[in-house]
């Protein structure tokens, strides 16, 4: 028995990275997959790999009429939709000087009306049968943020205010809206110029778990969200990024034992003070 026996989801972004994990995740868990992105050739092949379940539908999220053509083309299929995973986005470093109206028009329409359009579509289907879960792929940069991604970080922000606005409005006809928030995920928005692991790996000391996250670990909490055992969440799989900053402590710097009195710290000269 699989925890999505019976289902049919749709995935967006699914022809590579972290929607392909999901997409073969959720087959593996019983599912009929649905995958949707505007990479054809790739995604038909992981469609095909995942077999007789899957079917892949070209889509620009941009689109209404995509999602139309989508929706339609699932419920010829597979009968139905009960899962949406909103996982297609772009990522676009810029200065704010830099950024111009075209990418930063290009960031918020893929990654927040891409989304929008998406719950919409699939909202009467869902309506008509009592029940549904929307699963918003959103970022760590929609907790906290980073210099440079002013477009990308107003995107994910914007995901999490839409998804919670959702949740209120869809909650009452039993769809429940979902967010999950990845930190830097090992794909080719996360690594971009293709690193080595370990040259990866460097840019993530200041998190906890001081390495990249894998798209099976993002994958594994959209599938447990998705699921019946879920009832509603907003969560954060970023290796720990989103509670603060990993610094070591410094050599020669120790606690000691607390006083009555107050807190003994040993200096690096030796001494103590209370």
């Amino acid at each position: 028995m699989g925890r999505l026996d019976g289902k049919v989801a749709i995935i967006t972004g699914a022809a590579q990275g972290l929607g392909a994990a999901t997409a073969r995740l959720f087959a593996a868990e019983g599912a009929a997959v649905v995958l949707g992105d505007v990479l054809v050739d790739a995604g038909r092949q992981v469609a095909d790999e995942i077999g007789p379940q899957a079917m892949f539908q070209q889509i620009d999220v941009r689109d209404e009429a995509d999602w139309r053509a989508l929706v339609a083309a699932a419920a010829d299929r597979f009968g139905g939709i009960d899962i949406l995973v909103n996982n297609a986005g772009i990522l676009h470093w810029a200065e704010i000087e830099e950024l111009s109206v075209a990418d930063a028009q290009q960031v918020l329409d893929i990654n927040v009306l891409g989304v929008l359009l998406g719950v919409k579509a699939v909202v009467p289907t869902m309506k008509a049968v009592g029940r549904g879960v929307v699963v918003n792929i959103s970022s760590v940069d929609g907790l906290r943020d980073v210099s440079g991604l002013a477009a990308y970080s107003a995107s994910k922000w914007a995901v999490r205010g839409l998804s919670r606005s959702l949740a209120y409005e869809l909650g009452p006809s039993g769809i429940r809206v979902c967010t999950i928030h990845p930190g830097g995920v090992n794909t080719a928005m996360g690594n971009p110029v293709d690193e080595s692991d370990e040259e990866l790996q460097r840019h993530y000391l200041d998190v906890s778990l001081q390495r990249i996250d894998e798209p099976d670990e993002i994958a594994q909490v959209a599938l447990f969200v998705a699921s019946d055992a879920a009832s509603g969440a907003e969560i954060a799989v970023d290796g720990g990024w989103s509670a603060g900053t990993y610094y070591p402590t410094p050599e020669g710097v120790r606690a000691a034992p607390t006083r009555s009195l107050g807190r003994q710290v040993t200096c690096r000269t030796g001494r103590t003070r209370s």
